[in-house]
């Protein structure tokens, strides 16, 4: 039986936005891996790019979750996602472009193709995890202003509709 109100929006549900993060990265690169005969990207597939798309969303859900909205959201659902997005790709390659400089540097890595991918696999991956889990994240929440007039008293002086 569900608990959810009729009409309502559909709960947020942290481990399956999780394990949604997973999956669908690592099936659809891996596939992409097979298919274009590329096995670094086959192996990439449910490591760097799977494990880094779970990890934002775990990351980032568990901060939306516990976020609390007594205000009306200001800010378009589309215009939050892509910036949170941008965000999370700017934040993964720092690690990305500093991974591929020292992990070479360790003698069993040393020619291994795996950390001159982490630059574009990290941020790529983060972006889409961060776009995905903000966008479902603010879909699940009821729109608090919607339909509502503006309080009299938040009006500017001398305005009236």
């Amino acid at each position: 039986m569900s608990k959810k109100a009729p009409g309502a929006p559909p709960p947020f549900v942290l481990w399956r936005e999780v394990l949604t993060a997973y999956a669908m990265p690592a099936v659809t690169a891996g596939l992409g891996g097979v298919v274009a005969h590329q096995p670094q990207l086959a192996v990439a597939a449910p490591t760097t790019i799977g494990g880094t798309s779970a990890v934002v969303a775990a990351a980032l859900g568990a901060v939306l979750r516990r976020r609390v909205r007594s205000r009306p959201t200001r800010t378009p659902r589309a215009l939050a996602a892509a910036g949170t997005g941008l965000a999370a790709a700017a934040l993964a390659l720092l690690p990305g472009l500093a991974a591929a400089h020292w992990l070479p540097l360790v003698p069993v890595l040393g020619d291994s193709p795996w950390p001159r991918r982490l630059p574009i696999d990290l941020p790529v991956s983060s972006a889409i995890a961060a776009t995905i889990t903000t966008w479902r994240w603010r879909g699940s929440r009821p729109d608090l202003g919607a339909g509502r007039p503006l309080d009299p008293s938040l009006r500017p002086e001398g305005h009236t509709p």
